[in-house]
């Protein structure tokens, strides 16, 4: 558990703390901003479009491998970021460094479901989330330091001693895969219909963010990624090893988990997204201050995520997942109406982080326990797929209505509505969350399912 949580703790950590070094990257490299957006766009082109074929990959040779050279993988792209002279050098490294974050996120979760004693998954899967929320909450407040102290570089030097103390701890402690799927050739045409089928995705709302999903591009991507999701679909259904189980999606509570856990990333990360812009325009807070405030929300969350997962453990998902997520509803329910008010704001925000730190450790427990062990690597794909997808869904919806609303709400001469964009969008959020608690609680009572204890924890081969 503690090797699994330094990979969720860096992986958080590396996705919130680069985005705040793109300026000075762009001053030191003299590049333009198409390119240095491709700094953080590239990493989540990478590491989304290839987690699917990294999990299948990992139940067939073993997923104490793959995490452990994934840890290796990453630290060494992290160092050739750090030292990278030009741009294009940089891209290059930071694609590659996904791949070491795909090797990570596709078999953690795995290794927690192949490794807890019996009934103890949720509460797993709680400290995972805590992990991420901790990451996630430092940082703003870490970037700033470290780009304040020696410039950007150290963003990406910080990754070095975690990664090595990671690999160590996975060379020794984790265990050994006893239970493989067989082994078979990789789906290489699913990858070739994958990959593309979620980048042109990934760059729509990308595009969406700025342009608008009205924009003759972004529906041109859009149109792409829905053919080549059809067609992947159709080449899994043929495949005689597939790298997604299709029938997977058949099991109620696996479909249900995935589509809520969805709308769980859009949410959070839409509100992530709009809250500064809302604090910095309306209150005039400086970024600072302002990131400093957005941080109620994640540590709320890692604070109950490991009781939320205990609750999943004795109860089951249902009653977690569905009232976190009607908390977090109605905590933007009533940021609505409440919006003028900064501490209002700030409770509102912690509410959310409440909400939402009982509803992700449950209703991933119940998708992590799909399928069979062998398929372990292949179901935590599938649900940091959904991560990814859910992130940059909800920051180009949110971007969209918040520049929507306010552009409607300054027409035709009418006068400006203060935070109309900010209410607009969470309304939205708001909205989203209680169809995904609905649908939470449209959910069977079924505990996660219980696990055997593996038979050697310590094995280092």
């Amino acid at each position: 558990m503690a090797t699994v949580c330094i990979g969720a703790f860096m992986g958080q950590l590396d996705a919130s703390i680069v985005t705040l070094a793109v300026p000075a990257i762009r001053t030191d490299m003299n590049a333009t901003l198409a390119q240095v957006e491709w700094v953080a766009l590239i990493y989540l082109l990478v590491l989304v479009g290839s987690i699917s074929a990294v999990g299948r990959l990992a139940d067939m040779v073993g997923r104490k491998l793959l995490y452990t050279y994934g840890f290796a993988l990453f630290t060494l792209a992290s160092l050739g970021c750090a030292l990278a002279p030009d741009i294009t050098w940089l891209l290059v490294a930071r694609a590659v460094q996904a791949v070491g974050a795909a090797m990570l996120q596709a078999n953690s979760v795995a290794l927690i479901r192949t490794s807890m004693p019996a009934g103890k998954l949720g509460k797993a899967i709680g400290l995972q989330g805590a992990a991420q929320a901790i990451g996630l909450a430092m940082g703003p407040s870490v970037g700033g330091l470290l780009i304040g102290l020696g410039g950007w570089r150290w963003v990406f030097f910080v990754n070095i001693p975690a990664g090595i103390i990671g690999l160590l701890l996975g060379w020794f402690l984790l265990p050994r895969t006893h239970l493989k799927a067989p082994r078979a050739r990789l789906d290489w045409l699913g990858l070739v219909a994958l990959m593309p089928a979620v980048g042109a995705l990934l760059l729509a709302l990308s595009e969406a963010a700025r342009l608008g999903f009205g924009n003759s591009v972004v529906l041109g991507l859009l149109g792409a990624s829905l053919v080549l999701f059809v067609l992947f679909a159709l080449r899994e259904r043929r495949a005689r090893h597939p790298l997604v189980d299709l029938s997977l999606f058949r099991s109620g509570t696996f479909s249900r988990g995935v589509a809520t856990g969805l709308l769980g990333y859009l949410v959070l990360f839409g509100v992530l997204f709009v809250t500064p812009l809302h604090l910095e325009s309306e209150y005039f807070l400086p970024p600072a201050q302002a990131g400093l405030l957005l941080t109620v929300l994640p540590v709320s969350l890692g604070l109950v995520a490991p009781v939320a997962g205990l609750l999943a453990d004795r109860f089951g998902a249902r009653l977690p997942a569905s009232a976190g997520m009607g908390l977090a509803a109605a905590a933007l329910a009533a940021l609505v109406f409440s919006s003028h008010d900064l501490w209002v704001t700030a409770a509102a925000l912690a509410a959310m982080g409440l909400g939402l730190g009982l509803f992700t450790p449950a209703n991933n427990a119940s998708v992590a326990a799909a399928g069979h062990d062998h398929q372990a690597g292949m179901v935590s794909g599938v649900l940091n797929m959904t991560r990814g997808v859910g992130t940059s869904l909800g920051v180009a919806l949110g971007a969209v209505a918040y520049s929507l609303a306010n552009a409607l709400g300054n027409s035709a001469g009418a006068p400006a509505v203060p935070g109309l964009g900010f209410r607009i969008a969470v309304a939205l959020f708001a909205v989203l969350g209680a169809a995904a608690a609905i649908l939470s609680f449209l959910g069977r009572r079924a505990r996660p399912k219980a696990l055997p204890a593996p038979e050697d924890h310590s094995e280092p081969g």
